[in-house]
């Protein structure tokens, strides 16, 4: 027990003269940079306003996915139809995904790659099966798939969001609810 409370002493003590070290080496090195930063500042062109190094976006809050989601989930329960809806942000990361009441296990997988495949393409997934005629190699994309149920949301013509819905008996149905939920979002 010596032996192991030793080196333990001896492994914090270490720590904390390199973290000292470190910490000297840089508020010495601070001023130094700091000078060369304003130099930088001066030696480049003044910006326009409005023009800077950033982008802003806009993204589907998890309140507002939640209710196309529910929508599109309770447009298909209307018709006796048993789905999984599926809402990706503009970088194809799940939002929300609701499985409904005795939906398949193969639709929850289904449900998110098909809003994956919306958003990507800014399209709804069954316009997208037809490009697959010119570009078969489009269904080699990882995350894809290209059968109707995918709808992108769009702000100001931008994707910002996948709704997707698997599980009714045809693409057609899963993309109907897929716009129910898009149309939530515009009330």
């Amino acid at each position: 027990m010596q032996t192991r409370t030793r080196v333990l002493t001896g492994t914090a003590l270490a720590v904390a003269l390199g973290a000292g070290t470190f910490g000297a080496v840089s508020a010495a090195a601070a001023p130094a940079s700091a000078g060369r930063a304003a130099s930088a500042q001066q030696a480049a062109p003044a910006k326009k306003d409005g023009d800077t190094n950033f982008t802003t976006s806009t993204h589907l809050t998890v309140d507002a996915a939640t209710r196309a989601a529910q929508a599109a989930l309770d447009a298909a329960e209307k018709e006796n139809q048993k789905v999984t809806v599926a809402v990706v942000d503009r970088n194809g990361n799940t939002i929300v995904t609701l499985r409904g009441d005795g939906a398949g296990p193969q639709s929850y997988e289904s449900a998110e790659r098909k809003a994956f495949t919306a958003v990507s393409w800014n399209a709804p997934t069954s316009v997208l099966v037809g490009r697959l005629a010119q570009t078969p190699n489009l269904k080699d994309i990882p995350g894809t798939l290209f059968l109707g149920g995918g709808t992108p949301v769009q702000a100001k013509g931008a994707p910002v969001a996948g709704i997707g819905v698997a599980g009714a008996p045809s693409g057609d149905l899963d993309e109907k609810y897929a716009k129910a939920g898009v149309d939530a979002l515009d009330k």
